[in-house]
């Protein structure tokens, strides 16, 4: 019995009308990197897992795909470790993962984009503007609006301190959303407003736990939050300290105020209310179109970040953040160059094309770039078509010849079932005479003009 046909779980195949519509998705992005200067590169889909380990937090480390080691790769596992079964795989004791694992698929964009500054840095000129469009995997739980296989579309700039990057990279959310016509939400906070946080709560030992619970708020809900930050050693008075901190409301600039007086002991947590608010000032001077939050409660799960971090939301689709990222200062470090701080946004192209296919904001595609069709009624006519078709692809006209003599009404349906708008017809008369008779498929009108004009006939209109 023959084998049902599948993709793994968290993946999917497209279809033409969907890779169209992806496509408008993609083409939107690169054309507002490319206006802001930024250049494209790619890296690798699978890299070294030293490279990826540690970057993401205990979190992330668990949904890395681990790619196991060709030949004999369990040459290299201790008796113990190998009886011990798969429950050892990400312990402490057993370390089987590393064992026969020396390579994972790119979890995100931003860890890779490091490893490549840090091998090309004497090929780069510095501050570095690069973008990057290509998927990346996670082996998490698929569900709507997550999956394990999805494209991000990430724009960084590498080399400079300057706070007017974070600024150019809202513009760049702002221009993009507005060319794709989704009504957003830009949520913007500081790590080391995050680590003043934890100091005037008398917990900032527990940074790292306090950011990874409070990533989870939209999903599990503030007495979620709590009820894990418990979990993880933080006390029930810091806790209770935090929570009006979360649940801080007013304008952007009544936050930052309200930031400035419980600082008054924390300098880090100054800083950030002071980048804050130099970001935001700069930015109100702005024409944005979508709305800004600063949200106190912004955590973004990831330890690298360092200083402003974002976080994009739909403001029509209950649905994830549809871009996201933050500021890192070191994580070149890791790689041999300390000192190098960037800045970057990713796009989320799978959860934006969820949002505008549920707001009807897609334009009208087709499955098909083809302009223009030739119908096939024979050899004789078909090599005729074959010479024109050579003239229409030089002339810039998308076209192509139905290749099977079948019945007319069969290659009009084709025609129609592509959204091709327009179908040349050349029989024994036409290809005698040197015409053509076109029929426009929208209208069902049709012409006949000299063959020689026929890719003049079709770009004017």
């Amino acid at each position: 019995m023959s084998q049902k046909p599948s993709v793994p779980k968290g993946t999917r195949d497209f279809l033409p009308v969907e890779m169209a519509r992806r496509n408008h998705i993609f083409d939107t992005i690169r054309h507002i990197f490319n206006l802001y200067g930024y250049v494209a590169i790619e890296t690798p889909a699978m890299e070294n897992l030293s490279s990826l380990l540690g970057k993401y937090g205990e979190e992330g480390d668990k949904l890395l795909f681990r790619i196991l080691n060709s030949g004999d790769f369990l040459s290299r596992v201790p008796g113990g470790d190998l009886s011990a079964g798969s429950g050892k795989l990400d312990g402490d004791s057993g370390k089987l993962a590393n064992m026969i694992c020396d390579r994972g698929l790119r979890y995100d964009l931003t860890v890779p984009f490091a490893r490549f500054v840090v091998q090309h840095r004497n090929e780069l000129v510095f501050p570095f503007k690069r973008y990057q469009i290509q998927p990346v995997w996670r082996a998490d739980r698929p569900q709507k609006g997550r999956y394990r296989e999805f494209f991000q579309c990430d724009v960084d700039v590498i080399g400079s301190d300057s706070l007017f990057n974070e600024v150019e990279l809202t513009q760049i959310i702002d221009d993009v959303f507005g060319q794709l016509g989704i009504k957003a939400v830009i949520k913007l906070n500081n790590r080391k407003i995050l680590t003043g946080i934890a100091e005037i709560i008398g917990a900032p030992e527990k940074l790292t736990s306090l950011t990874v619970a409070m990533d989870k708020l939209d999903k599990i809900g503030l007495d979620g939050v709590s009820a894990e930050m418990s979990d993880r050693g933080i006390t029930e008075e810091a806790i209770t300290r935090l929570r009006p901190l979360i649940e801080m409301e007013g304008s952007n600039n009544e936050k930052l105020n309200t930031l400035f007086d419980i600082f008054r002991e924390s300098e880090t947590g100054l800083e950030g209310a002071r980048e804050m608010k130099q970001v935001l000032d700069v930015l109100d001077d702005l024409d944005i179109v979508n709305d800004i939050n600063f949200d106190v409660a912004l955590a973004r799960g990831l330890n690298y970040y360092t200083g402003t971090i974002f976080e994009v939301k739909s403001a029509e689709i209950e649905i994830g953040s549809i871009c996201g990222g933050g500021r890192y200062d070191d994580l070149t470090g890791v790689f041999g160059l300390p000192g190098l701080s960037g800045v970057g946004i990713s796009f989320g192209a799978d959860r934006i094309y969820d949002v505008l296919l549920q707001t009807g904001g897609f334009p009208q595609t087709v499955q098909s770039t083809t302009r223009l069709m030739f119908a096939n009624f024979g050899d004789r006519e078909a090599e005729v078509c074959v010479k024109l078709l050579c003239g229409l692809r030089k002339s810039g006209v998308s076209a192509e010849l139905y290749p099977d003599n079948a019945k007319l009404k069969k290659q009009m349906q084709y025609a129609n079932s592509r959204n091709i708008p327009y179908v040349a017809l050349i029989g024994e008369k036409e290809a005698d005479e040197g015409t053509v008779t076109v029929r426009n498929m929208i209208t069902g009108g049709q012409q006949t003009i000299y063959q020689k004009d026929l890719a003049n006939f079709v770009l004017i209109r």
